[in-house]
């Protein structure tokens, strides 16, 4: 039985509504995971420059979403889902309809700001990240044509908000799926040409993308319209509201926020690395965060499960079960990425390998090194995720974003920077830089929530949400 009610959420067992509602919420993020790497597949074998184009492309694409797309998503499922939890299901509708409009509008005013700055944008990268003319001129093609699609993916993901902040996540998952699908029948044939159409090369990875988007937005559309008798849009809620404009810009412009710090600051440490490591450094540094951002997915998953149930019990006036739910979801990530990271470290060779398997020796043996530094503070990502959860389930997303900016900015950075490159002991002091900040965020997050709950933090939340 895999759906859900808001009876399950807030009166069953707290392990099987996290556990359901994040299976197919895991499978999404893997598939995700997938399409990032579908365009530089095929690219590949198209050219270097091709794939140091999209390469280049993918931090400004990732700190435009940290707005357009995660600001909608963040508000939009935290209101939902309290609202369902309180029964208020008027409101609910309300809130999702808002969060549509908002996504659909920060995606056009996101897209036509990238598609006018694409160019200055990659001019300013490629003096920290150097790749050519060639390369610039292919990464502006790309960014700017991924542009137009920008308001169907905003679109598309409130959507999905919506169905997960109601309690069910296999719709995202269909619709995930749709657009990888597309990208991935179009992309060999917009790119190489096939037929009638034209070999494209980058720009037809970039059309094939939109395609995906464009095609997620319209199943997205349709499910929510059509499913479960039309219950997340109808006419009578579809219209402006203040308050709930404000309360969903108050919950997910921190979030949004967070994302551009992380993005911010990933860059930054990508120069650091090459500073202190050389090509062999910067090898080894991308494998690793390539590495990881697939072994988070587990994580990363449950954390969008967990604020849905957090949230729909703080809005059916029980507190502790929201707590429960927290604690319950750190023991189950926390344990979980504690057995991935002990495989990586007890195989830290062939994973390497696997994701790059013509490594000269320096850089499979920093590869090594940073794969088992990484491991070391997997349980602590899991434990930060879903403590992270706990606060912005209750409506605290600014506590993920201070959490945040220490991590990065008062941790990584400077450890990396400082003594990896002004101090001279290299790259491995960039790898341990990450691995320490990932183990004082959860240590923080972990104090400062048995602080606040202790204050009563919960319980506010509760009434408020209730109101």
């Amino acid at each position: 039985m895999l759906d859900l009610s808001s009876e399950d959420i807030t009166q069953g067992s707290l392990t099987r509504a996290l556990v359901v509602l994040a299976t197919p919420l895991l499978v999404q993020n893997l598939v995700q995971v997938v399409q990032q790497v579908v365009d530089l597949f095929f690219l590949g074998r198209l050219s270097s420059a091709a794939v140091a184009a999209v390469g280049l492309s993918l931090p400004v694409l990732a700190l435009c979403f940290a707005f357009v797309i995660t600001l909608p998503f963040v508000g939009t499922q935290i209101l939902v889902s309290q609202r369902v939890g309180g029964e208020d299901v008027s409101g609910a509708r309300r809130a999702a309809a808002t969060g549509l409009g908002v996504a659909v509008v920060l995606g056009v005013v996101g897209g036509l700001v990238l598609w006018v700055g694409a160019r200055p944008l990659v001019d300013l990268l490629t003096r920290l990240q150097p790749g050519g003319a060639n390369v610039t001129a292919l990464a502006t093609v790309y960014l700017s044509v991924v542009a137009v699609g920008l308001p169907a993916a905003a679109a598309s993901d409130a959507i999905e908000a919506a169905f997960v902040g109601w309690g069910d996540s296999r719709a995202p998952l269909y619709v995930s799926v749709a657009t990888v699908a597309t990208n991935l029948v179009l992309d060999p044939i917009l790119i190489f040409g096939f037929g009638p159409a034209p070999a494209l090369g980058v720009e037809g990875a970039a059309l094939a993308t939109v395609a995906g988007y464009v095609v997620g937005f319209l199943l997205a559309a349709g499910l929510a319209l059509a499913g479960r008798d039309g219950w997340i849009y109808t006419r009578a809620t579809a219209r402006f509201d203040t308050d709930d404009l404000r309360e969903l810009f108050d919950v997910g412009a921190p979030i949004a926020g967070q994302g551009a710090v992380r993005q911010v600051v990933r860059v930054l440490i990508v120069t650091v690395a090459f500073a202190a490591g050389g090509t062999a450094g910067l090898a080894a540094y991308s494998i690793g965060g390539r590495v990881a951002s697939v072994a988070f997915v587990p994580a990363l998953g449950l954390q969008q499960a967990a604020q849905s149930v957090v949230g729909q019990n703080l809005g059916a006036a029980e507190p502790d079960r929201a707590r429960r739910a927290t604690y319950l979801g750190v023991a189950i990530a926390g344990g979980g990425l504690a057995v991935i990271g002990t495989v990586q470290w007890l195989f830290p060779v062939p994973v390497a390998t696997l994701f790059a398997p013509a490594l000269t020796d320096r850089a499979l043996s920093l590869s090594v090194s940073y794969l088992e530094i990484l491991a070391y503070g997997y349980p602590a990502i899991g434990v930060a995720y879903l403590f992270e959860a706990g606060f912005n389930g209750a409506r605290r997303t600014r506590t993920s974003l201070v959490t945040t900016l220490a991590q990065f900015w008062a941790v990584r950075l400077p450890i990396a920077a400082g003594v990896g490159v002004l101090l001279g002991v290299g790259v491995v002091a960039v790898f341990w830089a990450v691995t320490i900040s990932n183990l004082a965020a959860a240590v923080g997050l972990w104090f400062y929530y048995r602080h606040e709950t202790g204050d009563g933090m919960l319980d506010r939340a509760s009434e408020r949400a209730s109101a």
